[in-house]
């Protein structure tokens, strides 16, 4: 039997983002169960297509680290294109469409990739940190802390 709601209950749902993520193996966590205030306190019809994007990525980016060693860094692969890996330093957006990614390049060459929602394909690696660092850099708990003043 199908559950009747209320107009309001109805615009709350519609409101509320939701998440779905499935595994293969049901030990290897996908995401957080919960979204973070952050990202749930503000309607998604409210939100530019670049502010919502933003907003996800991080908690993509955010994930993929927490389940990276010591030893390894985030980086972004580009679809679509011979364009390389990009080691995630930084990341914004420009209302109302655009998501830009600040980092390096593998030969440590500075790069920024600017793209338009609309074509934004990532697909996030796992590279060795730099020699030289100690600790692995977290860009996703960066961007979290961010967003939470936002």
């Amino acid at each position: 039997m199908k559950e009747i709601a209320t107009t309001a209950e109805a615009a709350e749902a519609d409101a509320i983002p939701r998440k779905v993520d499935v595994h293969t193996d049901s030990d290897d966590p996908c995401g957080p169960a919960d979204l973070p205030d952050a990202v749930t306190r503000k309607p998604v019809k409210s939100k530019s297509p670049a502010e919502w994007a933003y907003e996800r990525l991080i908690l993509y980016i955010q994930n993929f680290e927490q389940q990276l060693d010591n030893e390894h860094e985030v980086a972004m692969g580009f679809t679509g294109s011979n364009t390389g890996i990009l080691r995630i330093e930084g990341m914004g957006y420009f209302d109302p469409d655009i998501v830009t990614f600040y980092g390096s390049d593998p030969s440590g060459a500075r790069t920024q990739l600017i793209q338009h929602v609309s074509q934004l394909n990532v697909m996030l690696r796992a590279l060795p940190k730099e020699v030289e660092q100690t600790e692995p850099r977290r860009i996703g708990f960066r961007l979290a802390r961010e967003l939470e003043q936002l």
